[in-house]
This record gives C-alpha cells, sequence and structure tokens, in this order.
C-alpha cells in the first residue's frame, strides 16, 4: 500500500475532500482530510467517513491510520 492510493481512495470517496498522506513504511500513514462534508459532525463521525472510502484495507493492508479531519474553514 502507498500514500497515493490511500489519498485517491479518500477523495474519490468523499467527492471535494483534498487528501494530504504520508507514509513510508507501507503499513502506518498519517492523514489530513480536508471536506466541507465533515460540518457539524464529532470527529469520530469524520473519521467513520474516512474509513469507509478504505473499506477492507483498514486493519489489514493499511494497518494504521492517523487521522486529522477537519472543514475548510477549519483548515484555514
Amino acid at each position: 500500500m502507498d500514500a497515493e492510493t490511500i489519498r485517491n481512495l479518500i477523495e474519490t470517496g468523499l467527492p471535494g475532500a483534498r487528501a494530504d498522506v504520508q507514509g513510508d513504511d507501507g503499513v502506518h500513514f498519517e492523514a489530513t482530510v480536508v471536506c466541507d462534508a465533515f460540518a457539524g459532525k464529532l470527529p469520530l463521525a469524520r473519521h467513520r467517513m474516512v474509513y469507509a472510502t478504505l473499506g477492507d484495507l483498514m486493519g489489514g493492508a493499511i494497518h494504521a491510520l492517523a487521522l486529522k479531519t477537519v472543514t475548510p474553514g477549519e483548515a484555514g
């Protein structure tokens, strides 16, 4: 697994989202995801939205994903 694939999956699964994904070892990643759809949602709900775009890869090909999820307004 690589960061670019994860970025593509997130941005495809959350239309209008922008994702910045980092990770060098192929199993541990960090991502900052900026998306209008996060407005009015608690952090847990936002994370679930991102996890849903990755499906079965979570816990498999992606061992760990640290997330920062913000709206465009929160991103500044």
